[in-house]
């Protein structure tokens, strides 16, 4: 037996894993093309937020075979309260592990297998456990890979052997697309903040879990293909330091990383590269962008907001 064929073996082990895929009027075309990559290793279900056409796109997601549920959100509840929901689900229904997807992300081939694979050997030089371990991304606009960002250090920042091993790396964050969740941990480190709604859910569950003495591991044995933002001409954002997002988006991810700064869990180093990057990137917005006005009506509301969540 091949180890390709030794990996999808493993991966239809019943009961091991389940993929939560969040959607809010999501491209159909990107949607199904992601579903059937999952159909081929692992039971998923799909969150919608309130999408406007979902009862359209209904007989399309749950044709596939193994699409164990929909579950339909009257309205958008936020990324985070999807994420839970979909996380309970998995629980309730004795996964082992739960992989969380964005509508819009790819997969390589085996994907399921090999995170899972991946987490089992990491596992292996884990002291307490490896609370999450998420795929190499790569965006498919650029094909430029994102490193495995370290925060504990201000000059070390990323792909850092874990355990000397060379194709996993110490992560002080993951993004919430592709990441592999281990269930038995879920209950000491909590689930989503749902009330950040959407920006910044990924890297305070991070801290948080960090925080309580899990790890978080990076691994280049699977690969996830993600573009983080919106396409646009800003050259920080086509070198990957800041992402683009709509004049909406400013306000939470503006309130939650203004919370996020004063959480005692949060590392430092983070804090201190943020509010550099934060304030950079505020600016070009409000110099360059043609909605400045929106811009700077949605940070100022996020930042007066911030004291606000709890």
């Amino acid at each position: 037996m091949t180890h390709n064929s030794a990996l999808a073996l493993s991966a239809n082990a019943h009961g091991e894993s389940c993929a939560v895929v969040v959607t809010y009027n999501p491209d159909i075309t990107a949607l199904l093309k992601l579903l059937g990559q999952l159909n081929k290793e692992t039971d998923f279900i799909v969150i919608d937020n309130g999408s406007d056409e979902i009862g359209e796109l209904i007989s399309s997601i749950t044709v596939y075979k193994r699409c164990a549920d929909l579950i339909r959100l009257g309205r958008n509840e936020g990324l985070a309260k999807a994420l839970n929901r979909g996380i309970d689900w998995a629980r309730s229904n004795k996964y082992s592990y739960v992989f969380l997807f964005d509508q819009d992300s790819s997969l390589c081939d085996l994907f399921v297998a090999r995170m899972i694979e991946a987490h089992k050997d990491a596992s292996r030089f884990s002291e307490k456990g490896i609370a999450a371990i998420g795929p190499r991304i790569i965006n498919p606009q650029t094909m430029r890979q994102t490193p495995f960002k370290l925060f504990s250090r201000i000059f070390w920042r990323s792909d850092r052997a874990y355990a000397g091993q060379e194709r996993h790396f110490i992560a002080d964050f993951l993004i919430t697309s592709g990441s592999l969740l281990a269930l038995e941990f879920i209950q000491e480190v909590g689930g989503m903040k749902e009330s950040y709604f959407i920006d910044n859910v990924d890297l305070e569950w991070c801290f948080r879990a960090k925080s309580f003495g899990f790890d978080l591991v990076g691994t280049d044995a699977a690969v996830l293909y993600h573009a983080i933002g919106e396409r646009s001409s800003n050259p920080l954002v086509k070198a990957g330091l800041i992402a683009q997002h709509n004049p909406s988006r400013t306000y939470y991810s503006s309130r939650n990383r203004i919370h996020l700064y004063g959480a005692k869990y949060s590392p430092l180093g983070w804090k201190l590269r943020d509010m550099i990057r934060f304030t950079l990137k505020a600016t070009w917005l409000l110099i360059s962008s043609s909605e400045r006005v929106q811009y700077f009506q949605n940070i100022r509301s996020g930042i007066r907001d911030a004291k606000t969540l709890a």
